[in-house]
């Protein structure tokens, strides 16, 4: 079973048919007193072109798991995950920590750096790593988004650079973000409160009634 902590009182949760499909749904809650709420209405999203895999983060990847994911596999990471930070190309005023992303940033996705899985600026350090993606592209698709904390121990080919990010519009999958329309990632970005240590949860419908005990989220 997935425990989601007491101590964090938003949740991301995206839900998809299957494990192969790229296509889901991403719904807001927020803990009450005594349960998980809905907030908002549901967001459709794309992720990973291949579907999802285990990811690491705050769960435990069950022993018999048959998607689990690895560097440049197309594949989003299932699980439970903290969120890092909202990020974009202009400076942004919320209640949860944010950065102004360069060109000159980038998010290591070489497994042999040993910056692997890190978004650093290149114009301060030394450059061991022989790929990665700038954290400012040349069109909008980060123009807003969130880092998830996913592989934060950086084990070797197990997923890198893991968002949340706008959609490319002809709907395509990402390579293993998961990706909204602008209006709804800039609505996720406000809502969010550090104070509240939001989570992300992705999983197959399936796995949600056997993995999550919190009936409020089933």
């Amino acid at each position: 079973m997935i425990t989601l902590p007491s101590d964090s009182s938003q949740l991301l949760m995206v839900t998809t048919a299957n494990w192969s499909t790229k296509d889901g749904e991403l719904q807001r809650y927020e803990r009450g007193d005594k349960s998980w709420k809905k907030v908002g209405t549901p967001i459709t999203i794309v992720l990973g072109r291949n579907g999802l895999g285990w990811g690491v983060g705050l769960h435990t990847v069950p022993k018999d798991a048959k998607y689990v994911k690895k560097e440049g596999d197309g594949k989003a990471p299932a699980g439970l995950f903290a969120l890092g930070n909202g990020f974009g190309y202009d400076n942004f005023e919320i209640d949860f920590p944010y950065s102004a992303y360069k060109e000159t940033d980038h998010c290591v996705d070489d497994s042999k750096s040993k910056h692997y899985n890190t978004i650093i600026d290149s114009t301060k350090t030394a450059k061991d790593y022989k790929s990665f993606e700038h954290m400012k592209l040349k069109n909008d698709l980060y123009k807003y988004g969130i880092t998830v904390n996913h592989n934060s121990n950086q084990v070797a080919n197990a997923g890198s650079c893991i968002f949340m990010h706008i959609r490319n519009k002809n709907g395509k999958g990402t390579a293993g973000c998961t990706a909204m329309r602008e209006g709804e990632i800039v609505t996720v970005l406000k809502w969010l409160k550090r104070d509240k240590k939001p989570l992300l949860l992705q999983l197959p419908q399936s796995e949600i009634a056997k993995k999550i005990a919190d009936n409020n989220l089933k």
